[in-house]
């Protein structure tokens, strides 16, 4: 049985692994190392708000090797219950730290996602900066669905390359959604979804200064470079924000979760 430490903290339906960023990476090892399919999500505040729309992925979190608090509004909600999360392990940092373990204990890694051409940037600048990073693998579909024809060989690809990690940069929730449906097909010990990050990466979009992600303002950094695509998503994070500081069904959440402590 898990410890009370292992046990997952809820946050806004969300049941979120209290893990700091090196036991994150500590997980990931070990699911390596177990070499069965998994796959973890790196959820943030719209994350909360899809998953409480949408029961496909509620019951995909339920399947989920872990899924870590990437914003800090999730690690300020846990400081209401009995729980508060270490911290805020993102996507946009973790894949540093992956990268930098993959490179001295061998581990292969295969880059999935983005626009064209930023995987391939992010892949020249990983290996740069971690000599000896096995990258086996960089990809970018289309932006269209795939035939099934096309789709069978994207999968015998990553199969053929056999990462020990697929990084997925498609956008929420397209990727947990898609990942989660093709897990048992691609094989791959630990398959993770980090949204932007391989734009971060390459260095097409800035990320913001350290005291703005510290603070939870990396959402107003982000909205000012991309106002169009980013102002309504915002806005209903907002919104959802608001509804969720009422809703009985999460006032209910934080008292189960303190019985249980």
């Amino acid at each position: 049985m898990p410890s009370v430490d292992d046990e997952p903290v809820y946050v806004w339906g969300l049941p979120l692994a209290p893990f700091t960023f090196e036991q994150a990476l500590d997980r990931i090892d070990g699911l390596i190392a177990a070499g069965e399919p998994s796959f973890g999500i790196t959820a943030n505040l719209n994350y909360a708000m899809l998953s409480d729309a949408d029961a496909r992925l509620r019951e995909l979190n339920d399947r989920a090797a872990f899924l870590l608090a990437d914003g800090m509004p999730l690690v300020w909600g846990s400081r209401l219950g009995p729980r508060p999360l270490p911290e805020r392990v993102a996507g946009s940092d973790l894949i540093y730290g992956l990268c930098e373990r993959a490179a001295r204990r061998g581990h292969r890694i295969y880059l999935l996602g983005a626009a064209p051409g930023v995987a391939d940037e992010a892949a020249a600048k990983l290996a740069q900066k971690y000599p000896g990073l096995r990258i086996v693998g960089v990809e970018c579909p289309p932006f269209r669905q795939l035939t099934a024809a096309e789709e069978r060989e994207q999968i015998d690809r990553i199969r053929a390359a056999r990462p020990d990690i697929l990084i997925v940069a498609f956008g929420q929730p397209k990727g947990e959604l898609w990942i989660a449906d093709r897990l048992e097909q691609l094989g791959v010990p630990v398959c993770l979804q980090v949204g932007a990050t391989l734009d971060f990466v390459a260095g097409r979009v800035k990320r913001s200064p350290r005291w703005m992600q510290k603070t939870g303002l990396e959402w107003v950094y982000r909205m000012l470079q991309e106002p169009r695509r980013l102002v309504g998503r915002y806005l209903d994070n907002l919104l959802f924000l608001v509804r969720a500081a009422f809703a009985p069904r999460f006032r209910r959440e934080r008292r189960a979760s303190a019985l249980r402590n």
